[in-house]
């Protein structure tokens, strides 16, 4: 796959190992697929964990790993980003440097104000489920 203004990058690994790595920016309807919804399937209890591993791969499909004769090995699979990439934690890393390539939601390494009003919504939504659900588990039953 071409990658659209591709940018080196190097992100250390849990073990302290530099990982050189290239990344890209994301067509235009396959970031708005990405963003809408990597992030909400991320949500804890609320998320979807298969919709944001796809998520994950269609953004990974983006990425490449460059060896050191300088080749890039694009990550297009699942089987690729295991076998190139040696934690979650540093796949993590090159996630947020994706989406921080990718979008303009992160201003000066701070989140923008779009993850607070997602948070905001979350939360509002958590807590109606929460009450409403407390509000039934409460009910008096009365004996027949």
């Amino acid at each position: 796959m071409d990658l659209i203004k591709p940018k080196d990058i190097e992100v250390e690994d849990i073990d302290g190992n530099i990982i050189n790595v290239r990344i890209s920016r994301l067509p235009a309807t396959i970031g708005r697929e990405i963003l809408v919804q990597y992030l909400p399937s991320a949500m804890p209890k609320v998320g979807d964990y298969k919709v944001n591993e796809d998520m994950m791969l269609k953004l990974m499909a983006h990425v490449a790993v460059v060896n050191k004769d300088g080749d890039a090995i694009s990550l297009s699979n699942k089987t690729l980003v295991d076998n190139h990439i040696p934690d979650w934690q540093t796949l993590a890393k090159i996630e947020v440097e994706m989406l921080r390539y990718n979008t303009d939601f992160f201003d000066n390494g701070k989140i923008s104000n779009f993850f607070e009003v997602i948070k905001t919504k979350a939360q509002a939504l958590i807590s109606k489920m929460l009450t409403d659900s407390l509000a039934q588990s409460s009910k008096e039953n009365k004996q027949p």
